[in-house]
């Protein structure tokens, strides 16, 4: 059994001990999850969790072409002795390699309500509701879960730190930050508690205690067991934008979080999303896009999930390369035929967003805001959190204003104050704005 008492199939005392080391590490984005695995099969090789988990850690890489691979193994593996619930996570394996997100999804919430101390579903079903920009469903499937634990049992803490950010992502500032804080206590080196209490910082316009809960923790979060440290470093420079202090911002990007990527999507995002902010702002960008973009062309080109492609496309057209952008557009645009759940996100949000960023490059800054404010409403289906899409509505409200829209300049400015009117960049927009002359 492992550490919440679930049977594991062709397994050992020994294996079940690596397990719950991987899921821990795995939930907590702390440690290395892939050792354990090893370690697992080593002592038991026909494991099936620890078959499983490898196969949730590759097709959550967001690499298309290691995504690929999966599907024909998937559809072959052998079930004999398994039992129902590892069963389920084939299940939602196999619909999710097939990008029948919402499907796998709904595979995952079932199997939590036998199984809800089930910690890898938790964290793979949060994970895949991130690319359909759903994160705040974490928030009722741990709501769901929580009777059932008790706050002196092992990784209470971890399904703490899930129902906070799906409250953050709900809106519930407050609830969330309580929660996340107590989620923080318990589990120090825990990404989603830190994580959680940066977005509340970040949504409720306290960048001041945002960067003053960075450097309070900065031992918990910044060392190199912690796997999304280059996000929260992210989360650090937004503070400094929104305090005006861009150089800072752009002094993390250099030393914190391009050091940092890989070339795997999401975690190039980070540096996308960094730099695009900051050369509205007026930074100079040098041969940063460049080097950007490079790291972004050593994945395949194959559509993997809207959020990454938009950031590609992006890195893309800065770096004036309109030959990759044709062959990033063009591959969505096949996604969004392709049959799968998610189609019509590529066809409907993620292409027009594509289009609206390179008539921003291209300084069309009408065309930018025709496009953007017919998809803002359903932003949310490009994936990511609430923090990470406002990287389009900032867009949306720069190009309105280069493109010298007074009446939907100041609609948009006077929306992003009402939510965070401390924000220097908000006050700039407002500034900018108003004159605009009639």
């Amino acid at each position: 059994m492992d550490a919440q008492g679930y049977k594991l199939s062709h397994s050992n005392a020994k294996a079940a001990e690596h397990i719950d080391k991987a899921i821990r590490a795995f939930t907590l984005g702390y440690g290395d999850a892939n050792a354990h695995l090893s370690a697992s099969l080593e002592h038991a090789p026909n494991c099936t969790m620890a078959k499983l988990l490898q196969l949730w850690l590759r097709l959550l890489s967001n690499n298309s072409a290691i995504i690929a691979e999966l599907g024909p193994q998937l559809a072959t593996v052998c079930t004999d002795g398994w039992n129902d619930r590892e069963k389920g996570h084939l299940q939602a394996l196999q619909l999710a390699s097939k990008r029948q997100w919402p499907s796998a999804v709904a595979v995952l919430d079932r199997l939590l309500m036998e199984y809800p101390q089930d910690l890898a579903a938790h964290q793979c079903a949060m994970r895949l509701d991130s690319y359909l920009g759903r994160f705040h469903r974490s928030a009722g499937r741990a709501a769901r879960s929580l009777p059932f634990w008790s706050k002196e049992q092992k990784n209470y803490g971890i399904i703490l730190s899930f129902f906070g950010f799906g409250l953050e992502e709900s809106g519930d500032y407050a609830r969330a930050e309580d929660i996340a804080r107590e989620a923080a206590i318990l589990e120090p080196y825990g990404y989603w508690p830190h994580h959680t209490v940066s977005h509340v910082f970040e949504m409720t316009d306290r960048a001041t205690d945002g960067i003053d809960w960075m450097n309070d923790r900065f031992e918990f979060w910044s060392g190199p067991k912690n796997n999304n440290c280059a996000h929260i470093w992210w989360h650090k420079a937004l503070f400094h934008i929104d305090l005006g202090q861009s150089d800072e911002a752009l002094k993390i990007y250099d030393e914190n979080v391009v050091p940092l990527a890989q070339p795997v999507g999401f975690q190039l995002c980070n540096l996308t999303a960094l730099l695009w902010r900051l050369e509205t702002l007026g930074c100079d960008a040098g041969d940063r896009w460049a080097h950007q973009h490079e790291l972004f062309q050593q994945q395949s080109t194959d559509a993997c999930n809207p959020f990454g492609e938009i950031h590609a496309v992006m890195a893309a057209i800065r770096a004036d390369d309109w030959a990759a952008y044709e062959t990033l557009l063009s591959g969505m645009q096949t996604a969004s035929n392709d049959g799968s759940e998610i189609a019509a996100a590529y066809g409907e949000v993620a292409v027009p967003i594509a289009k609206a960023m390179a008539q921003y490059v291209k300084g069309a800054y009408g065309n930018t805001v025709d496009l953007l404010l017919h998809v803002r409403a359903n932003l949310s289906r490009m994936g990511g959190s609430v923090a990470q899409r406002d990287l389009i509505e900032w867009t949306l409200t720069a190009a309105a204003i280069r493109a010298s829209e007074r009446s939907i300049s100041l609609s948009l400015a006077n929306e992003r104050m009402a939510f965070k009117p401390v924000s220097l960049v908000n006050q700039r927009f407002m500034a900018e704005a108003e004159a605009i002359s009639v």
